[in-house]
């Protein structure tokens, strides 16, 4: 495989995670959370909060965009890249009942068998009328 192909494919199962953390049936699954957020994991939320690795773990199932019936997180304009080999940035838009923010994570792989992870994420909410 080229090293463009693999770099490709790195940030597809990046991408992969991060729309898979949007799925309310993943957010409310503590084993499906466990499997694609790094034990390092540390979140700086669109509120400003500070959230760590088991933080997240109680949160996640709680929060909104959780519930089936409920709102969803929808993604927009997803980019990607390669920063270091195992390590790739994603940045994005979301938009949650309205509310737009601005979003950047760091996924990781460290081996095989845990494969790509989330390490990092931090939201930055975009007041109306901004592009």
């Amino acid at each position: 495989m080229s090293q463009e192909a693999h770099a490709s494919d790195d940030v597809n199962k990046a991408i992969e995670g991060e729309l898979a953390l949007m799925d309310p049936a993943v957010r409310s699954s503590r084993s499906e959370a466990v499997r694609l957020l790094d034990p390092e994991f540390v979140e700086v939320g669109a509120s400003g909060r500070r959230y760590t690795y088991e933080h997240m773990l109680a949160w996640l199932p709680e929060h909104a965009g959780s519930q089936a019936d409920g709102p969803r997180y929808v993604p927009s304009a997803i980019t990607g890249i390669v920063l270091a080999p195992g390590l790739v940035q994603l940045r994005f838009e979301t938009d949650f009942d309205g509310r737009r923010v601005r979003r950047t994570s760091l996924w990781r792989k460290r081996d095989e068998e845990t494969g790509w992870r989330m390490y990092y994420h931090q939201g930055t909410p975009v007041p109306p009328g901004i592009d």
